[in-house]
């Protein structure tokens, strides 16, 4: 089966499911046409598919509940309970119990192909020895999150860097168009619930983002 065959038939599977948004799915086509690496992170499907046959003592490996769709674009920081800055995994959305030499290897795939196109500055012989020295140490340490600010200072200031210019995301974030159509009670509770404080004001914008969610 070919990838064109294999996305139509996630995509007939998917529509019986859930809602899909066409207009997006056609962006998210362009995307997949657009560079190897936005392909990669586009179709975690074809992954699924191919991955037992073409790494089958890998997927036989002791099953996790791995991550899933992991790419070197899938972490990012957060404001933890405590406020503190948190960097890591931000994106579950394809979360399964599979082997962990699944994330390991799409991991170190999606460096390659990053470094390849020049996202990403890393010579591509110290890719996989640096991921493995790193799920090494977190399996050491019990898979503690990086607290940025505390062990971790150098990573904040490449967090904080002007690439994540706060007036550059906020300018952003205010031209994206106001949500128009209703939204549901549990996701404007989800909303306040995080706020905070109460009676804050906000408003509810529209975005399309990502590759392997969009459309659905």
């Amino acid at each position: 089966m070919n990838v064109v065959k294999a996305t139509r038939q996630f995509e007939d599977w998917l529509g019986h499911r859930t809602d899909l948004v066409k207009k997006d799915l056609q962006i998210k086509h362009v995307n997949m046409k657009a560079g190897i690496f936005p392909f990669l992170r586009a179709t975690f499907y074809r992954w699924a598919q191919v991955w037992p046959d073409t790494c089958p003592d890998l997927a036989k490996a002791p099953h996790v509940l791995a991550v899933g769709d992991l790419h070197v674009e899938n972490f990012g920081t957060w404001r933890d309970v405590e406020g503190r800055l948190i960097w890591g995994v931000n994106d579950f959305d394809e979360a399964h119990p599979l082997s962990y030499a699944n994330d390991l290897i799409r991991l170190a795939v999606s460096a390659h192909l990053a470094a390849e196109a020049g996202h990403l500055p890393l010579k591509q012989k110290d890719i996989c020895g640096s991921i493995l020295e790193g799920y090494v140490e977190g399996l050491r340490n019990g898979g503690l999150p990086f607290v940025l600010g505390e062990n971790n200072e150098w990573l904040r200031q490449i967090a904080e860097s002007e690439l994540r210019d706060p007036v550059r995301f906020w300018a952003k974030i205010d031209a994206l168009p106001t949500v128009k159509s209703d939204v549901p009670v549990s996701a404007i509770d989800a909303i306040e619930h995080l706020m905070p404080a109460h009676d804050l004001r906000y408003r509810l914008a529209s975005r399309v983002a990502g590759l392997g969610s969009l459309g659905h």
